[in-house]
């Protein structure tokens, strides 16, 4: 969309405000909304400055000064508002009109443009399905002397027994049952529905949505592949849709990995291929899996890379609640064909030549895309430069189920990393891969693993109500 067609557009649905949008290092948008009024071509030459400095893992107060450069191809009606609003995302720039290099979307666009250099394609296609939870009530607190969580949803498992003016309308979903039921065990169809329906008029092309495995609600939505960038912009919008028609249902939706102990929790498996024009890469028909050896080293680059990977891709202390055997999460690094218990999974139903690809399912959605993505894009190229041969590096292919091997096979099995401080210490030992091309710079990844650092420290050295029950007596 050029800018004189968004100028147009604004003129035509009446638009009252323009809210210019930026993702910090966490993944969060941020906004500034200029009344449409002030908006002109100038807008989208000299772009709309801000203070960089209170932003996490931006810049010191020294250097606060900052530019959001909007890309008008991302403009797109606010759902939500009140008065007519129009969403742009934006692109960060130092006052000097330089890329900002620890801008988020600029390293995903900047891997998009590495992999143009390499001659091995000329696109790479990400396709995300972000798990989610739709709860009725949330509250949480810490202080020195108290530390609690508490969630509740009409849905959930441990209502069964409890008294409701009206009456208790059974129907609960138990935990671990909540897998594509249809109502009335499943009460949440409409609300997907709208969802999908709003999301739709933003551009999205949605494929399904159904009830996911957890008790309480948990949800999944999918919508089409797209280039990098894209995709990322698009996760970005899902996640802000999700949460806000949760909030008109009076209910509240959260992507957080684990926010429920004893059942499964949310990630974000995410499928991936690379194209040549309209070729695609990654598919050999009667190779194992259909994949090509393109395809397997590019496996290789992400499974030999995912200690360190698992640092932009899982970046939570709660993500490694959910990466624990039992809860189907994909703790262990090897790959196969159609086997939901791997960390490389390669889908086999239904699957076309252009549709071959490969999912990589430990990834949770407190990962920043644009990094997130990148990353994996970078590890896979990388695997594909060297020729990493995941059978070789004994990765697979394991067709059986892992959870029902021996204890003795299972050690011969690579694993994720078990806290978020060993991912970051993989990251410091293992980032050349990024840096390749100057998509990633060390001084990104250093200020990355400084910031993420003092998030688990915070965790650390606080008190767990669970301590209580294991030391209060001793």
């Amino acid at each position: 969309m050029s800018v004189q067609n968004v100028l147009n557009l604004i003129k035509e649905k009446n638009i009252e405000w323009v809210d210019f949008r930026f993702v910090g290092l966490s993944g969060k948008a941020q906004h500034i909304s200029l009344p449409a009024t002030e908006v002109d071509e100038d807008t989208f030459v000299n772009g709309v400055a801000f203070d960089g400095s209170s932003i996490p893992g931006f810049r010191g107060i020294e250097q606060s000064d900052m530019v959001m450069m909007p890309d008008t191809e991302t403009a797109y009606i606010d759902p939500f508002t009140a008065h007519p609003t129009l969403i742009i995302m934006s692109n960060i720039h130092t006052p000097e009109g330089e890329r900002y290099d620890r801008d988020p979307r600029s390293i995903a666009q900047k891997a998009e443009e590495y992999l143009q250099t390499t001659g091995v394609g000329t696109t790479a296609f990400f396709a995300p399905e972000s798990e989610f939870f739709i709860f009725d009530d949330v509250r949480f607190e810490n202080g020195m002397n108290k530390s609690y969580f508490e969630v509740d949803s009409e849905e959930a498992g441990w209502n069964t027994g409890r008294k409701e003016e009206g009456g208790n309308l059974a129907y609960k979903v138990p935990v671990k049952g909540g897998y594509v039921p249809v109502a009335p065990m499943d009460s949440q169809q409409d609300i997907r529905s709208e969802m999908c329906n709003k999301l739709a008029d933003a551009g999205l092309r949605i494929e399904r949505h159904h009830h996911e495995v957890a008790t309480a609600g948990q949800a999944e939505i999918n919508f089409r592949f797209d280039t990098l960038t894209k995709t990322a912009d698009n996760l970005l919008k899902y996640k802000y849709i999700v949460a806000n028609t949760a909030r008109e249902y009076g209910k509240v939706a959260t992507f957080m990995p684990k926010p429920l102990f004893g059942d499964n929790g949310s990630g974000m498996h995410v499928h991936m291929s690379i194209f040549d024009g309209s070729e695609p890469l990654f598919y050999e028909k009667g190779a194992y899996a259909n994949l090509s050896e393109m395809a397997i080293n590019y496996i290789g680059g992400i499974l030999y890379h995912a200690p360190a990977l698992i640092a932009l891709t899982n970046p939570s202390t709660n993500s490694f609640k959910r990466l624990v055997p039992g809860y189907e999460a994909p703790v262990n690094l090897v790959f196969s064909k159609g086997n939901r218990s791997a960390a490389v999974r390669i889908p086999i139903a239904a699957v076309t030549p252009k549709g071959c690809r490969i999912e990589f399912r430990t990834p949770d959605s407190t990962a920043n895309p644009y990094l997130a993505f990148a990353a994996m894009l970078m590890a896979g190229l990388d695997g594909i430069k060297k020729k990493i041969d995941p059978r070789a590096l004994g990765y697979g292919p394991f067709d059986t189920n892992i959870y029902e091997m021996s204890d003795s096979e299972k050690a011969e099995i690579r694993s994720v990393p078990g806290t978020l401080d060993e991912a970051l210490d993989a990251l410091a030992a293992d980032s050349d891969f990024l840096i390749e091309g100057g998509v990633f710079t060390q001084d990104f990844i250093d200020n990355y693993i400084e910031l993420k650092r003092g998030e688990a420290k915070a965790v650390a050295i606080r008190i767990h109500p669970h301590e209580y029950n294991l030391y209060f007596d001793c």
